[in-house]
């Protein structure tokens, strides 16, 4: 099948996906048709005519350059989106498969997805692990936040499938995640393992959450451990005692970077909720409460919708770190049952369906105002799948 012929496939396949019958109720299955449709338009619109893989911004912009790398974008012709987005694919689709257990979103992963990630895997340097762009380019920096967001994804693609291939590639990609510590600043994983100068809390909490899963689905202490210190380490060195909240990063000189991004909160959210679900201490729930209280206040602000609804709105913070930070909160949900953090992220959903989304079916970060003309991020698209996903994960399984 040629790569047209394979694009229309697979827009067929997911048109064909439909809303479980698991669902009750209209609200319910709005989250899901909406995860789909948003998933549908990514594979329509962002497809690069190259096999198994998608642009970076729709329309693609011919020398865009993107600004999150720790060094230049030196990628000039022929370009695919980098790692980062193309893994909030993966995210997505896996947080549908898991939320229906739909057999097509798997087919989806595997004759689509995990074929496209492939082409990142860089086996020449040891650890091995997926860098920042594809390798028929050649070498590029390699990330362990983008490793170990594709590590929670193959961990729970295991847990979902029970199929060993993904729990070894999880564990494989920890391995490269852990060997980004070492003993400046006491401890914590670096960000970029080519430019050693900084250690993270999107390195170190994602790594804590990662590490708790594999214990759960290994039962081998050694994953608790590491998921401990690992909180620890971005708790004392990361957090701002003054909201519970945490900045982005700390350089070898002991200089804090004091910036702070829903994502980094989010992650140390999820991780203190699954300490409180495994060990048990009440002292957990509560740092998590903590946080996700502090995250409302600092990264939303009321607003009015066009129906007149009054609201918490996200601040323009991006899609994307958005979801993550969802994570935390449905993690906490499990644990406390307050619904009031869901109903925000629902308030916000709906607006941004309703009002924002774009004549192609796409968003921008900004929550506030539709945006035709800019050129629509795939990283921010995948976000929402994940978020709409959740959502209705949540509502399924609480009722």
């Amino acid at each position: 099948m040629n790569r047209s012929g394979l694009k229309i496939a697979i827009c067929l396949l997911i048109a064909s996906i439909s809303v479980s019958a698991g669902f009750r109720g209209r609200s319910q299955s709005d989250d899901l048709k909406r995860a789909i449709s948003t998933l549908k338009q990514i594979f329509i619109l962002f497809d690069s005519g190259q096999e198994n893989l998608l642009d970076e911004t729709y329309p693609e912009k011919p020398g865009n350059k993107v600004t999150y790398l720790a060094g230049d974008d030196t990628v000039t012709t022929n370009r695919v989106a980098y790692l980062w987005p193309f893994s909030g694919v993966f995210s997505g689709v896996n947080a549908l498969y898991k939320v229906t257990g739909d057999s097509q979103f798997l087919n989806l992963l595997e004759k689509e997805v995990l074929p496209g990630l492939e082409h990142y895997y860089d086996s020449l340097r040891q650890p091995p692990c997926y860098q920042s762009y594809i390798t028929l380019t050649g070498k590029s920096d390699r990330y362990y936040d983008d490793n170990v967001w594709l590590a929670l994804d193959f961990c729970d693609l295991y847990t979902l499938t029970g199929n060993p291939e993904y729990l070894e590639k999880s564990v494989r990609t920890w391995q490269f995640v852990l060997s980004g510590w070492d003993n400046e600043l006491d401890g914590g994983i670096y960000w970029c393992e080519q430019k050693k100068r900084s250690k993270n809390t999107c390195s170190n909490a994602p790594a804590s959450v990662l590490a708790l899963k594999l214990f759960e689905a290994t039962r081998d202490s050694s994953y608790f451990s590491w998921g401990l210190r690992l909180y620890n380490w971005t708790k004392i060195n990361l957090q701002d005692p003054t909201d519970h909240l945490y900045f982005d990063n700390k350089n070898l000189a002991g200089k804090t970077d004091t910036r702070k991004y829903t994502y980094n909160s989010g992650q140390m959210m999820q991780s203190a909720a699954m300490l409180c679900r495994l060990t048990g201490d009440a002292a957990y729930l509560e740092e998590a409460q903590h946080i996700a209280e502090s995250a409302i206040d600092n990264f939303t602000e009321e607003f009015i919708t066009s129906d007149g609804k009054k609201i918490r709105l996200f601040k323009n913070t991006g899609n994307w770190f958005n979801a993550i930070l969802f994570r935390g909160y449905a993690e906490l949900y499990k644990l406390d049952g307050d619904d009031q953090y869901i109903t925000i992220f629902r308030d916000n959903m709906n607006h941004l369906w309703n009002d924002i989304r774009d004549k192609n079916g796409l968003f921008s970060k900004d929550w506030k105002v539709q945006r035709y003309d800019e050129n629509k991020s795939l990283l921010d698209q995948a976000g929402l799948v994940e978020i709409w996903a959740v959502l209705a994960s949540v509502f399924k399984y609480s009722e």
